[in-house]
């Protein structure tokens, strides 16, 4: 017996009105109960060992709501150049505890200028800058974890 017939099976006992309802095949065992607002479901598979799997009853479809007005945030980021992670790995952004940062917002890059460090595999990877110009904004918070591709800076290159 797969999920679907045993979703029909729920669907059926919940319209028809019966309390419970308990199905026994060959190496299946179903009981549903129901009389609360949502049938309960409980599968015993006397084949392999014991096991009970409660089944969670079909959903009946919401009821429109009206929406909510959505205040609608636009970021004129389009002129900006993104810096993005080339590995995973963690974030750093500066090369030792006791060091100043690589670069804050306002710092003045070049290309190649160390912007910060990411760790992956015990291996410090320093990452240098592709693109000239003015750090506006970084992304990502110091000593957290980044995946490849993952934008860590928006610098300004005009």
């Amino acid at each position: 017996m797969d999920i679907k017939e045993i979703q029909n099976l729920i669907k059926f006992v919940a319209k028809s009105g019966a309390s419970e309802v308990k199905l026994e095949m060959e190496d299946v065992k179903i009981t549903i109960k129901t009389g609360s607002d949502t049938p309960e479901t409980t599968i015993v598979h006397t084949a392999a060992p014991v096991a009970q799997m409660p089944i969670a009853a079909p959903i009946a479809p919401a009821q429109p709501v009206a929406a909510a007005p959505v205040a609608v945030v636009v970021n004129d980021d389009s002129k900006y150049v993104t810096v993005k992670s080339p590995i995973i790995g963690t974030f750093y952004r500066k090369p030792s505890p006791d060091k100043p940062n690589f670069a804050e917002v306002g710092t003045e890059i070049k290309v190649g200028d160390t912007v910060c460090i990411i760790e992956a595999m015990k291996l410090f990877n320093e990452i240098e800058s592709e693109v000239s110009g003015k750090i506006v904004k970084i992304l990502v918070d110091d000593s957290s974890p980044v995946e490849f591709d993952q934008p860590l800076f928006l610098v300004d290159p005009s």
